[in-house]
């Protein structure tokens, strides 16, 4: 499945105060359209004793002439912009400057496994996955940000009811518009309802956090500005997950999710399919307290001969072939992916504690991955 998602799970009762909305885009600082645009934007990343973000933005774009599109308080902490090339060797020189990134285009990649579309009525099934890292447990009261294409927001097997999703992308609302988000979220969270799927944590609240687009691309901004968001909405011992990446690293990137992990909040990071080590695609590749980056295996325990390796960065192992979950448009649907394998963990974190139980075989790295469990 796709390398890139910010699955989001993150644990919160329903009661939590309404996420801050002056975060989106649209509320006076809206996103960037790059599709109407030749203009590079820029990523600017501040140094962590900068106190007024806002403040160093307005002075910075009033001496190059250039102004935010989007502003950061919480994670990457800083802002977005349209920069001059005459003005890009001031705010690079700036010493409260810290990272200057050009933006770029993040694109999913297609799954492992093609797509089977099924379910939708006839009793619920508890997928081999669940079974494997002791699901299901009750995860009600919890919620789950998922980073992604969005959620399916009237899925009947999905808890959405909470007001916290959110858009980042160009002319679209937090309504999966792909597919993959929707999937992600029956994984960790999916209800023990009798219908469809039941998920890890079931019943938990599942927050769409959009930030890529129908075709299953987006910008690195959206990304970074989505995780921001759920840096600023989310507490100590929630979850996000990330079932998307790239290869390579994205220092911008790096730093909001080690900068989000720092407030207590999981993020749960998808390995990549794409057979290599672990180490060169990012976000799969930051350590950290409170991260988690996750490899696949089947139901034999094998490691998948797609699935990324090492570690570090992985920590666990995870079930992420043919795994039944949640459909855009209702019923069920069978992917596989290191993006299917992530949120197994989310759902674990979100009920407490994991450990290992067993390991991996198939490993390449001759080291193999414990295989998550409650």
């Amino acid at each position: 499945m796709k390398r890139w998602s910010v699955v989001a799970a993150l644990a919160a009762v329903a009661s939590c105060a309404t996420p801050d909305a002056s975060l989106a885009p649209g509320a006076g600082e809206p996103a960037l359209d790059r599709a109407s645009s030749n203009a590079p934007l820029y990523m600017v990343t501040l140094r962590d004793e900068v106190a007024d973000v806002r403040a160093v933005a307005r002075e910075l774009g009033v001496r190059g002439g250039f102004a935010a599109t989007a502003i950061r308080e919480h994670a990457a902490r800083g802002f977005d912009a349209v920069i001059p090339p005459s003005a890009l060797a001031m705010v690079r020189s700036d010493p409260r400057v810290l990272i200057v990134q050009e933006d770029g285009i993040v694109t999913l990649r297609l799954p492992r496994e093609v797509a089977r579309p099924g379910g939708g009525g006839g009793g619920q099934t508890t997928p081999w996955g669940i079974t494997r890292v002791g699901g299901a447990g009750d995860g009600t009261g919890k919620t789950a940000w998922i980073i992604d294409s969005g959620i399916d927001l009237d899925h009947p097997d999905l808890n959405t009811s909470r007001a916290c999703h959110v858009n980042f992308t160009t002319g679209q609302t937090p309504d999966d518009g792909n597919g993959y988000g929707t999937l992600v979220a029956g994984t960790v969270a999916a209800k023990n309802n009798g219908q469809d799927v039941v998920g890890v944590a079931a019943n938990a609240y599942v927050c769409a956090v959009r930030v890529l687009g129908n075709s299953g691309s987006g910008q690195w901004s959206w990304v970074i500005n989505g995780i921001n968001y759920v840096a600023a909405n989310g507490t100590n011992g929630e979850v996000a997950n990330m079932s998307l990446g790239a290869s390579g690293s994205n220092a911008t990137l790096e730093k909001a999710v080690t900068d989000a992990a720092a407030k207590g909040i999981k993020f749960v990071l998808a390995a990549g399919n794409d057979g290599a080590h672990a180490s060169g695609f990012t976000p799969a590749r930051v350590n950290g307290a409170n991260i988690y980056t996750i490899s696949a295996v089947n139901s034999s325990n094998c490691m998948a001969s797609w699935s990324n390796y090492g570690n570090p960065p992985v920590d666990y192992a995870a079930p992420g072939v043919s795994i039944l979950s949640t459909r855009k448009g209702g019923g069920t649907t069978t992917m596989s992916g290191t993006s299917m394998a992530a949120p197994h963990v989310a759902g674990v974190l979100l009920l407490g504690s994991i450990r290992g139980d067993g390991t991996a075989s198939c490993d390449p790295d001759g080291n193999p991955d414990p295989i998550a469990h409650r």
